[in-house]
């Protein structure tokens, strides 16, 4: 079985052992102290913890890799322009469509308002502090804190030194691009263990949510769902389609991993390793653009949480039976979008920025504690949205910096060698 084929399986597995859980044992204290709570949960949490202590190496050593062979150092503020524009670009028009379906479809209109939740704001850090607080003090302290924008400017900053250093940088630049084939070699390894810890997420997740808040919010759920597959089909194909000159449906093939660990694990970041993986040997983009797009992605391009942010706003606008202007509307468009960078790396980003974009117009911020009990199943959701965004995103600067090899992505087979190590012979392999 393909590396993909035995995740999607342990997927499945998992959802049907949590949901069989869920009715032989629906108030076993045994069963969830030791197993659901107990064992799933160790196991997931160590999937999770492993793929998240790789992301600060990985970002480091494969954003110095890419900046240290760069000839022309001005390549990196045309980088950043358009992948910052485009990020920004696709969370606009994300929003947007999120909106026009809400109004659309009505999803509020009756809705019940009463939960049992409360929900408190908290405050977001305005974007001058953002700005500042880009630029490391102490870089080992960003790194041990996984503040990823710091650590973004510090390796760049980092391997254009490197370059500026001729044959003695060389020698630093060799040491990088070795421990950058070793983080990836890692990263494999830590794939090849993935269908467990997909297991063991899917198996507690799915024999602990309360279903019963989906049926409350059946038609804000199933909306928010169906705008999100929209943007990827419509906005990403687009993209790639016209921009990059690439197939959309071998891109969304060569995506299935990256979306499988962004689905089972709700967070870009830890996604990260993955994503790099999947951009690099799967679609023929250079390190020298993904180590720069796809981390950057993962901390500002939220367009799944932007589409959230804007199904949510109406909805709760109906529900309290509040009417909003085009003005509105036009306020929280330009809110979320630049709420996504204000608010970059900020914990618990998604319902911050919602506050934020409620405030703006004069909601109630309590219609966020109406959307909680079904925010745990949208989340895997948008999270695979936003990587495939990164993914896309990627794509297309790479084309437009003749970074993209056209032979690997054509072939539909590129990138599954790496995907496997042989445990029993792996010094062979190596060698």
């Amino acid at each position: 079985m393909s590396l993909t084929s035995k995740v999607v399986s342990g997927m499945v597995v998992g959802i049907v052992t949590g949901l069989l859980i869920r009715s032989i044992f629906p108030e076993s204290s045994f069963i969830e102290t030791y197993l659901t709570e107990g064992l799933f949960q160790i196991i997931g949490q160590i999937f999770i913890i492993s793929l998240k202590m790789l992301v600060v190496p990985l970002i480091f050593v494969s954003l110095v890799c890419g900046t240290c062979t760069l000839n022309d150092a001005s390549t990196l503020g045309r980088l950043g322009i358009k992948t910052i524009a485009l990020y920004l670009i696709t969370t606009c028009v994300a929003i947007s469509m999120a909106i026009g379906a809400a109004i659309i479809v009505e999803p509020g209109v009756g809705a019940n308002l009463e939960s049992a939740h409360g929900f408190t704001a908290q405050e977001a850090p305005p974007l001058k502090s953002v700005l500042i607080n880009l630029f490391p003090s102490n870089p080992i302290a960003s790194m041990a804190k996984g503040n990823a924008l710091q650590i973004i400017v510090f390796a760049l900053l980092f391997g254009i030194s490197i370059a500026a250093s001729g044959a003695k940088g060389k020698l630093v630049a060799d040491i990088f691009v070795s421990m950058n084939e070793v983080i990836m070699k890692l990263v494999t390894l830590l794939m090849n263990l993935a269908p467990y810890g997909v297991f063991a997420l899917m198996a507690r997740l799915f024999s602990t949510i309360e279903f019963s808040a989906i049926l409350n919010l059946v038609k804000y759920f199933f909306l928010l769902v169906t705008v999100l597959i929209l943007h990827v089909f419509i906005t990403y194909f687009i993209l790639i389609k016209f921009f990059a000159r690439l197939n959309p449906v071998v891109f969304l093939r060569k995506m299935e991993d990256a979306l499988l660990f962004a689905f089972s694990t709700s967070s870009s970041s830890a996604t990260i390793p993955v994503t790099l993986e999947t951009v690099n040997r799967k679609c023929g983009v250079s390190n020298r653009v993904s180590s720069f797009t796809i981390p950057l992605g993962a901390t500002i391009n939220m367009d799944g949480t932007a589409m959230m942010q804007g199904v949510a706003t109406v909805f709760i606008s109906q529900a309290f039976s509040i009417d909003l202007t085009v003005m509105d509307y036009l306020s929280v468009i330009v809110t979320a979008t630049l709420a996504s960078i204000g608010t970059a790396g900020v914990p618990g980003v998604g319902l911050i920025m919602l506050a934020m974009v409620l405030q703006q117009v004069g909601l109630p911020l309590e219609g966020i504690a109406l959307i909680m009990g079904v925010d745990r199943l949208l989340d895997m959701v948008r999270t695979s949205v936003n990587v495939t965004g990164d993914c896309a995103v990627t794509c297309v600067v790479a084309r437009s910096e003749g970074e993209l090899d056209q032979a690997v992505f054509d072939d539909i087979h590129a990138g599954e060698k790496e995907e496997t190590i042989d445990f029993h012979h792996i010094t062979e392999q190596q060698g």
